[in-house]
């Protein structure tokens, strides 16, 4: 068995010496110690400046959103004011409109014939209501009947509607139509009535109205524009299937009346 040599024992270093020793071993340290420093320094000022552009293109975009918002406020009071405009003017067509149906019902009430108030078979031309006693002797005359009490009744119920008392003018109507079912003022009676319950708010009781009129007289120059309205009710209440099918057949059945070509347009604008 080999027995091992003593290590030889390190040789004194003088005072020079083990400073330089010192020196040596401890630079790579603080080098090592500075170049952190630098490099820490260096990522901080790093983040600093890519927080900065991110705060500053987060400004931006904080400008830029403000200026669009803004822009979507003046576009908005824009189109409400446009909204407003138009609901303006719709309610002044529908006004003249109305005007126009009723002056025009007016004058053709005037232009058709009166129901002459004596029997043009009488001789002597005396009201028929003069039939003569059995006795020979005159009997009691009875007044004849006012030839214009339909017009008059007529008349009535249109003031009504045009006043807007729109409860009353619908039962006026209606009334109308019954007590006179077999008037020519009829048709037009059955047609407001319809119109009247439209500006109720009561679209269902306008399609029928209408639709009974579209029945009893199907020839009658109303008889179009009531489709018309029972197409715009239709359509009110959600219902663009049958509303296109009414304006269809509204062509087909009136090629030639102003309601068909307005059906036209509305068909061309869905």
């Amino acid at each position: 068995m080999q027995r091992r040599r003593p290590t030889a024992p390190l040789p004194a270093l003088s005072p020079a010496a083990l400073c330089l020793w010192l020196a040596l071993g401890v630079a790579p340290a603080a080098h090592a110690g500075l170049f952190d420093d630098e490099e820490a320094r260096r990522q901080i000022s790093d983040l600093n400046t890519r927080t900065s552009e991110r705060l500053e293109t987060t400004s931006k975009a904080q400008f830029e959103l403000a200026n669009q918002i803004q822009a979507l406020r003046e576009e908005n009071a824009r189109l409400r004011g446009q909204v407003e405009t138009l609901t303006y003017e719709l309610e002044a067509a529908n006004k003249r409109q109305q005007d126009f149906y009723i002056d025009l019902d007016a004058r053709l009430r005037k232009l058709e014939p009166q129901a002459s108030s004596t029997d043009p078979h009488a001789a002597d031309g005396k009201p028929a209501d003069a039939a003569p006693a059995a006795d020979g002797k005159s009997a009691v005359q009875r007044p004849p009947a006012d030839p214009n009490a339909e017009a008059h009744e007529y008349e009535a119920a249109l003031n009504l509607f045009k006043g807007k008392k729109l409860k009353e003018a619908a039962s006026a109507f209606s009334g109308f139509v019954k007590a006179h079912p077999d008037s020519s003022l009829a048709p037009n009676a059955q047609y407001w009535f319809g119109n009247a319950q439209y500006a109720l708010g009561d679209c269902k009781k306008s399609i029928d109205a209408h639709n009974s009129l579209i029945a009893r007289w199907p020839q009658h120059a109303k008889a179009s524009d009531a489709l018309l309205n029972i197409a715009s009710c239709q359509q009110e209440l959600g219902d663009a299937k049958a509303a296109k099918k009414t304006l269809e057949t509204l062509q087909a059945k009136y090629p030639d009346s102003p309601a068909a070509s307005t059906a036209k347009q509305r068909l061309k604008n869905r």
